[in-house]
């Protein structure tokens, strides 16, 4: 039981558990996790970090997009962010890349979801660890964060 199921759990959030062998060899988290589960790709969101080098924040969005630094920064109200360095990502989240789930991080961070999700009855995010994956409402995601839904991928 991962920090994200547990978290769920205890808000009495409703979620499923989708597990799947993970391949070292995969070149995306997202897209293997995508495959190994028969989801569509528009269903699978990754979580990716940015900073502006004082506060870091979070973004989830379709694993077959880019992240538009510009519309999340905008998002956030920010003048201009970056990607955050993969060992701050881990330090903290409490989580391994790959595996970042956007519930249960060790210091809950502002958090953006991309807007597509809304149109999904359920969306699918890491559960907190390589080849452990977690489908729940939108809605109840944005709530469990506090988070915002905006437009944050690059067209």
């Amino acid at each position: 039981m991962t920090p994200a199921c547990k978290l769920l759990k205890t808000q009495k959030i409703e979620f499923s558990i989708h597990e799947y062998e993970h391949d070292p060899d995969a070149k995306s988290f997202g897209l293997e996790a995508a495959e190994k589960l028969g989801l569509q790709v528009a269903e699978v969101f990754k979580t990716l970090m940015v900073t502006d080098e004082k506060n870091y924040f979070v973004a989830v969005l379709p694993v077959n997009h880019q992240l538009s630094l510009k519309k999340v920064a905008s998002a956030f109200g920010c003048k201009k962010l970056k990607m955050a360095d993969p060992k701050d990502a881990e330090r903290l989240t409490g989580y391994l890349v790959g595996g970042i789930s956007p519930v249960g991080q060790k210091k809950r961070l502002k958090t953006v979801i991309c807007i597509s999700s809304k149109q999904l009855d359920r969306m699918y995010v890491s559960g907190g660890k390589r080849g452990l994956d977690i489908g729940l409402k939108p809605q109840d995601l944005a709530d469990v964060l506090g988070a915002q839904f905006a437009d944050i991928i690059d067209e």
